[in-house]
């Protein structure tokens, strides 16, 4: 047996032989130098688009739009929290008209967002196109056929051997396809190739970036999102006039897109641990809702979980909070009611349910002189107090002790002007307070079933008792699905495209002039690996107990001379340089 290597310099024939022989290993489109008439359209427009569809172009659109999200995350966005933006440019005179004007306000429905997102679609679309239509070329063609020159590729083994050539083929042929080679035979050689799945990981991966972009932009425009906190025993109707607050798309309608259905809470039901490092910790978190879709929906009951909404007509309803509605009674100067036993909702400040808000009595309140006002008061909850003394934060979230601290206002609310106001939060502006003897602010701590009287006769206020609430959140995410799809075959197909290697193997066997078989074998692949030449060792190796070493009398005398001390018993496959040095 004898290795056939060289330190020649490859002629310009062998060149383009070898080049004809590692072509289209890939799907990249051919870059060619643009045919441009001068000052032209038509080539001005060509060089235009070769440049948009040109890889360095698509990555640099996709950091661009990396970039331009930041400030929709940093900076208060008109979809998302239109009180915040408002908030934002009376405090900036300055930034607040130039982000006005950059439209950073609605970073994703502005002019430049959007020009790079189509931008970048079309770039993808022009890049996708050709490298399909080029691929399916190459999976209805053929592996091409050998080089003349073998020893010049990368991997490479040669042999001498008294097998028939067409029987060397034949066996090769067979091994090659055994090993799911796509492999046939051209003129002296056997032509193979595998690893055509790097090729469709790559396309795949660019068509699913594609369908993550369309999803994102579908989703973005025709999502909508809403909250809505609600008593026990209270309902909801999916109206834009039930929500607490709501945000959504440009393109969604909310007169014509909402789903018409309903819900209420029955029960919301809460367990926590009691002892341990966990203490407080949720157990069982849910609510028990019967719900109907349409106008005139059969009744129904589910209970919703955290993580486990309850799905109507394309949209989610989840459980997001819970908190507890104080139930009080309060009477005027002359014993006349003007709050009867109305739960009034307190927002959590902590894991423990500590909770903060404003109670307010709008009208038919008379004070002692028989004038009308209105009255507030901050309220303050525990639904575990931990008694005289303790700090006035709850000790556990369930209601075991439940202390309610009230703190008493009379005047205008202001809730008449008609601007915006929080319900949580009482507007002190046109409020005054109520004092006790020592000319303080009146407050008191109330236990369930006590009563506060108001300073110079001027009302009641009692504590009956304790409503639970839940708070939901409804949601519709159009194009969720698709989405999620893209995300899983772009990770598959990019893992395909960097860990499946395309490669090819050609098995040549021809008679030698002393009538001898020459066996030569050649691999080539797309960059340099350890894969292509072990596994032309191994295949190599199998061939050659198929078609072993020629008798050494068969051999011409200088042969026999050289290779009469050392003779080896299998092929010796090796890698050679560009320059066809051997490494």
């Amino acid at each position: 047996m004898s290795n056939t290597t060289t330190g020649k310099t490859p002629t310009t024939d062998e060149d383009q032989d070898l080049g004809a022989a590692g072509s289209q290993l890939s799907t990249a489109p051919k870059e060619e130098a643009p045919n441009l008439p001068s000052l032209g359209v038509i080539g001005w427009a060509r060089w235009f688009w070769r440049q948009l569809t040109s890889m360095r172009v698509a990555l640099l659109l996709l950091l661009l739009l990396s970039l331009g999200a930041i400030p929709g995350s940093l900076i208060p966005q008109d979809g998302v929290d239109a009180v915040k933006v408002e908030d934002f440019r009376q405090k900036h005179d300055v930034l607040g008209p130039l982000y006005d004007k950059l439209g950073l306000f609605h970073v994703y429905s502005s002019v430049w967002f959007s020009a790079i997102y189509i931008l970048l679609f079309a770039s993808l679309i022009g890049c996708i196109v050709p490298r399909t239509w080029q691929f399916v070329g190459q999976l209805r063609g053929r592996p091409p056929g050998a080089p003349r020159r073998l020893n010049r590729l990368p991997a490479y083994t040669t042999w001498r051997t008294g097998a028939e050539p067409e029987q060397v083929r034949e066996d090769a042929l067979a091994l090659l396809k055994k090993r799911r080679f796509r492999a046939h035979t051209v003129g002296d050689a056997v032509a193979a190739e595998k690893g055509y799945v790097r090729e469709a990981g790559n396309l795949a991966f660019h068509v699913a970036l594609i369908v993550m972009l369309i999803a994102f932009a579908w989703g973005q425009l025709f999502k909508y999102e809403g909250n809505k906190l609600i008593l026990e025993g209270d309902g909801f109707s999916n109206t834009l006039t039930q929500y607490d607050d709501f945000k959504s798309g440009n393109l969604f309608d909310p007169d014509h897109d909402l789903a018409p259905f309903s819900f209420g809470l029955k029960d919301f039901h809460g367990t926590y641990e009691a002892t341990g490092p966990n203490r407080g910790t949720p157990r069982i978190y849910e609510a028990k809702v019967n719900y109907s879709e349409g106008a005139y929906g059969e009744d129904r009951t589910t209970t919703i979980k955290v993580n486990e909404p309850l799905e109507i007509d394309g949209s989610k309803v989840y459980l997001v909070s819970h908190g507890y509605a104080p139930i009080l009674t309060i009477k005027d100067a002359k014993g006349d009611v003007v709050m009867d036993r109305e739960a009034t909702a307190l927002l959590p400040l902590d894991s423990n349910v500590t909770s903060s808000g404003a109670v307010m009595v709008r009208d038919g309140y008379r004070n002692a002189k028989g004038d009308k006002e209105q009255l507030g008061f901050n309220a303050f909850f525990l639904p575990t107090y931990g008694g005289q003394g303790s700090t006035m934060l709850s000790t556990f979230p369930a209601l075991t002790n439940p202390m309610l601290a009230l703190s008493a206002y009379h005047g205008d609310l202001g809730v008449d002007a008609g601007f915006a106001k929080s319900i949580y939060q009482l507007d002190k502006t046109n409020l005054k307070e109520f004092k006790d003897s020592d000319g303080k602010l009146f407050k008191k701590q109330l236990k369930v079933g006590e009563t506060m009287t108001l300073p110079d006769g001027a009302g009641t206020v009692t504590f009956n008792g304790v409503q639970e609430w839940a708070g939901f959140q409804v949601t519709q995410q159009p194009a969720s699905g698709w989405a999620l799809g893209g995300a899983v075959v772009a990770i598959l197909g990019l893992a395909g495209s960097l860990f499946i290697q395309r490669r090819r193997v050609w098995v040549r066997a021809v008679e030698g002039a002393d009538g001898v078989t020459v066996v030569e074998m050649a691999g080539l692949g797309r960059s340099e690996s350890a894969k292509v030449p072990e596994e032309l060792g191994d295949l190599a190796g199998i061939l050659y107990e198929r078609a072993p070493d020629a008798p050494e009398d068969a051999a011409p005398e200088s042969d026999a001379a050289e290779n009469d001390d050392d003779t080896p018993d299998s092929p010796d496959t090796h890698v050679v340089s560009a320059e066809g040095a051997e490494k």
